[in-house]
């Protein structure tokens, strides 16, 4: 790595969508470098990793990436509690590592160099040609060139924003999570289930998670998620490792486990979609454009499909049939605006406005759903599938209201009896 190395794409960050993008230009037959920071993936294992069953068909992911399945989506409140069960597998909770150690894996399979241990410094331009300067892990400096640079460092926007540089509005969240292990009658207990946590006691201001990981081995996954933002309602919160700690003391009411590994990351979201997607020939894709649902945090697969949309772009300005990226970012845009624009609504609303009697009703209007609709509103942001439950809700309120009318009717009625037959009889 001492001396100078020319690339087609130099990819700077080994997440999933780093890592797919590598891998689908790999497989075009380009001259790809991934480079990434830590020196193993495990170093960096902080994603809760849920996702619907098509992300492993739509990838070609294979099941040794896949942490374990599951087939129920459960949502408790402060008060309430209900789950939506399929006869059918649903998703996966992938293995955050697995997944980023296989795609880089098919990204040297497809004649692509995967550089571990090594930290972005600087890009500069060179004899018309981009310069990429990077230090290895214990200090040495070196640099390759490329003809596209990719940014897919995630949160931190590494190369698309110097720090003296201007970034737009951020919306941030932070999360912690625990990988425990648990005896077999306790795992089971929460096997083939998603289960999150909404409402004042059990995260203020986020969410709370359970899943299920690595059946063998008896493991679970438990997090905890908070934007930081000001509650209308809320003034003081303890922090998030009190709160996770309430989920495995409180609700788990875990005696005995083993903590496996305690990780964290926090996420800066651009609300409306603000990023700088592309400056000449560097293109931003994954977190570093805020490609990541902020109403429930899932990120991976939305990732791993922009990778695939900028892969055909750089594709494109390779072969010079493309002078700029404007119509990545315009594709990008239209592709996720409205939803994402939605979804950071809905977000706000629930997380820093509401209060647990809203959040109980909101569960509640869910109940009469079924677990397709669910997925649905999950997974694909369908929210009309919404207007749907608050119907049913409204058609049960309607008819409960109605039945106490009708029972009142009678009881008024009897009393009216009672009174005429009482003043009439007092007459005779």
């Amino acid at each position: 790595m001492n001396n100078r190395n020319d690339f087609n794409v130099v990819v700077i960050g080994a997440g999933p969508a780093g890592c797919q993008c590598a891998r689908s230009l790999a497989k075009l037959g380009r001259k790809v470098l991934l480079v990434e920071q830590h020196e193993t993936f495990n170093k960096n294992d902080f994603s809760s990793a849920a996702t619907p069953q098509e992300t492993l068909d739509k990838f070609d992911l294979p099941e040794t990436v896949v942490g374990s399945y599951w087939q129920k989506i459960s949502i408790v409140t402060t008060n309430v509690n209900h789950t939506w069960a399929s006869p059918k597998i649903l998703g996966a909770v992938l293995n955050f590592a697995k997944l980023r150690e296989f795609l880089a894996g098919e990204v040297e399979s497809y004649g692509g160099k995967v550089w571990m241990g090594c930290r972005y410094t600087k890009n500069f331009q060179e004899e018309g040609k981009t310069v990429v300067e990077m230090r290895r892990f214990g200090g040495e400096k070196f640099t390759v060139s490329t003809e596209v640079l990719v940014d897919a460092t995630g949160p931190a926007r590494a190369v698309m924003y110097d720090k003296k540089s201007g970034q737009p509005q951020f919306l941030t969240a932070a999360g912690i999570e625990y990988l425990i292990e648990v005896e077999g009658r306790e795992y089971e207990k929460y096997a083939k289930d998603l289960i999150f946590f909404l409402g004042h006691k059990w995260m203020p201001k986020g969410y709370s998670w359970i899943f299920p990981m690595e059946p063998e081995k008896h493991r679970l996954k438990i997090g905890v998620a908070r934007f930081n933002l000001e509650h209308k309602q809320i003034v003081e919160t303890k922090s998030m490792r009190w709160y996770l700690e309430l989920l495995i003391k409180d609700y788990m009411k875990l005696e005995e486990y083993e903590l496996i590994d305690s990780h964290g990351s926090t996420v800066r979201y651009s609300v409306g979609l603000k990023d700088i997607y592309y400056q000449d020939n560097i293109i931003a894709i994954g977190d570093a454009v805020s490609t990541i649902n902020m109403l429930g945090g899932e990120g991976i697969r939305h990732g791993m499909d922009n990778a695939e949309i900028a892969s055909k772009y750089i594709e494109k300005y390779l072969d010079q049939r493309l002078s700029s990226f404007r119509s990545y970012q315009r594709e990008m845009q239209r592709r996720y605006a409205i939803k994402w624009n939605i979804s950071e609504q809905m977000g706000r609303r629930r997380y820093m406005q509401d209060s647990d009697e809203l959040i109980d009703k909101g569960v509640n209007y869910l109940r009469s759903l079924t677990v397709e609709d669910m997925m649905n509103i999950l997974f694909a942001y369908n929210f009309q599938k919404l207007y749907k439950g608050l119907g049913k809700y409204l058609q049960r309120k309607i008819k409960l209201v109605w039945q106490q009318v009708q029972a009142f009717s009678g009881q008024l009625s009897a009393i009216s009896y009672e009174l005429l037959t009482h003043y009439f009889g007092r007459k005779n």
